[in-house]
């Protein structure tokens, strides 16, 4: 019986095994309850009982020896498996569909790259903002509409704090802290407090610029917003300028294009005058340059102002702004070829 058991740990700490299946059978063969080592404890109770103590210790010594040098084989041949084979084990096993940017980021992201490539830097803020650096340091009057509840939303517990109502509020963040030259984009979501519909929501996008330095002029302006519409809209796109006002700016303009989708011949989208709006610009108002502590009397600059969401409708022609903000798959899924 000992020489049977002796026999037997020879064999086992010879054992080899090329594969997960052949380890299996190994297994199976030594310690399986049919296995060879449950055969041996089978024969047991007809050892002499003088021998019982030694061939016990034996039969544990080959049954332990035997589960460790299968446990070395799996692991041995894990660690080989792992290291020659190009699939990912950790990967889920079914497919993952990837998702997509949404179509304001996308826009979004178009816009930033061509001021970007136009000199323009980043800029960003905080959307819960102080009353000064959304109204006060833009010039706003202290009784101007823009300031009344109705219009804007107010932290209860705080009434000169706010959700900011444009981004121009990074423009005078920027002002503040940096002297000229400045030119910066300042994209960002902004709030207004104003009903949900097809063609208005409580929160939007805008994408505001700036531009402070020694002698710019409105021509600057123009030549660079013409530069934007065409890289944004097609190499024939005309724009004009109307008259406006805004606190902040003096003159001020709105800006129109030649409607994309009709090229200017009048359609519902334009309502048939062939023009479209996009923006609103103009030069800083001196004001507000001496607000933000910029000798206006050296400097100049000009701004303008645009929604994400509009220049979205324009490229895309999604009417209804809710969709924007749903997260209809069947709608978000449409974008995968513009990512």
């Amino acid at each position: 019986m000992l020489q049977k058991i002796q026999d037997m740990l020879n064999e086992v700490e010879n054992l080899e095994a090329h594969s997960a299946e052949e380890i299996e059978a190994l297994r199976i063969k030594y310690l399986s309850k049919k296995g060879s080592i449950a055969a041996l404890m089978n024969d047991f109770r007809t050892v002499p009982a003088e021998q019982k103590k030694e061939v016990g210790i034996k039969i544990n010594e080959l049954k332990t020896r035997a589960f460790d040098k299968i446990n070395s084989l799996r692991a041995a041949f894990a660690q080989t498996d792992t290291d020659d084979s190009d699939i990912d084990i950790t990967r889920t096993a079914y497919p993952t569909p990837l998702g997509t940017r949404h179509p304001l980021t996308i826009v979004k992201n178009e816009i930033v790259d061509i001021f970007s490539r136009l000199g323009f830097s980043l800029a960003e803020g905080p959307e819960v903002e102080d009353d000064w650096h959304v109204f006060g340091s833009m010039n706003f009057a202290d009784d101007h509409p823009a300031r009344d509840m109705q219009d804007t939303f107010f932290i209860e517990a705080r009434p000169d704090v706010i959700l900011r109502t444009h981004t121009s509020s990074v423009q005078s963040r920027v002002m503040e802290h940096t002297q000229p030259p400045i030119r910066v984009i300042c994209p960002g979501r902004v709030y207004r407090n104003e009903a949900i519909s097809a063609r208005a929501h409580c929160f939007f996008h805008q994408v505001e610029g700036l531009y402070v330095d020694r002698e710019v002029s409105f021509t600057d302006l123009k030549q660079v917003l013409l530069l934007f519409a065409r890289e944004m809209f097609g190499e024939n796109t005309q724009i004009r300028l109307r008259p406006s006002y805004f606190p902040f700016t003096e003159p001020s303009a709105e800006m129109d294009i030649s409607c994309n989708i009709c090229g200017g011949k009048g359609c519902s989208f334009c309502k048939h005058t062939g023009w479209v709006e996009i923006l609103g610009c103009g030069m800083v108002d001196p004001a507000v340059l001496e607000l933000n502590g910029i000798d206006p009397t050296i400097y100049k600059g000009y701004a303008f102002g645009m929604g994400v969401e509009r220049i979205t409708n324009l490229k895309y022609q999604v009417k209804d702004l809710r969709m924007f903000s749903e997260n209809d798959m069947r709608f978000l899924k449409e974008f995968e070829a513009a990512n």
